[in-house]
């Protein structure tokens, strides 16, 4: 059993071959603007495009807490938009990360990057502006995907 790899550099251009994942949290009120986001809109105009479709038509679809939509970027790479935060603000019912939510997303994550035969590719999610903590993150990481045996790179932006 693998373990997670850690890196310095951009989670958006994973320097590895085959088919990848570039995995992230988002939220569940069609926010889209700030932290990682705006890395992968740089680069790709498809995850954010997708993101607001699933939203808007969220009466008709699963989008909501813990729900996973997988985007076609390039041919070998996909983006997986996570639900994984209420909201975007920090208020009386503390940060917006959803530890919960993403464990779903996660495990919801594991089995279509099994089926791709992909490696994940991510930031520190729910970490940034959703306000979690890494130390409840990474073991749901290891839980969901490593031990099923999917190469998982977590990446730390800047020197």
């Amino acid at each position: 059993m693998g373990e997670i790899s850690y890196v310095r550099g951009d989670a958006t251009v994973p320097s590895v071959k085959g088919v990848k994942v570039i995995a992230h949290v988002c939220n569940d009120i069609g926010g889209w603007g700030k932290g990682f986001v705006l890395a992968v809109s740089r680069r790709w105009p498809e995850p954010e495009k997708a993101y607001r479709a699933w939203h808007r038509d969220r009466a008709a679809n699963d989008f909501g807490l813990g729900a996973v939509q997988l985007v076609q970027v390039k041919r070998q790479v996909w983006v997986a938009n996570m639900i994984g935060q209420r909201g975007i603000r920090t208020g009386s019912k503390g940060v917006p990360v959803r530890y919960e939510a993403i464990g779903t997303a996660l495990g919801l994550l594991a089995e279509r990057a099994a089926e791709l035969g992909a490696s994940v590719h991510m930031p520190r999610i729910g970490c940034g502006l959703a306000g979690g903590k890494w130390s409840r993150v990474e073991p749901m990481i290891t839980e969901r995907l490593v031990r099923r045996g999917i190469a998982v790179t977590v990446y730390d932006h800047g020197e």
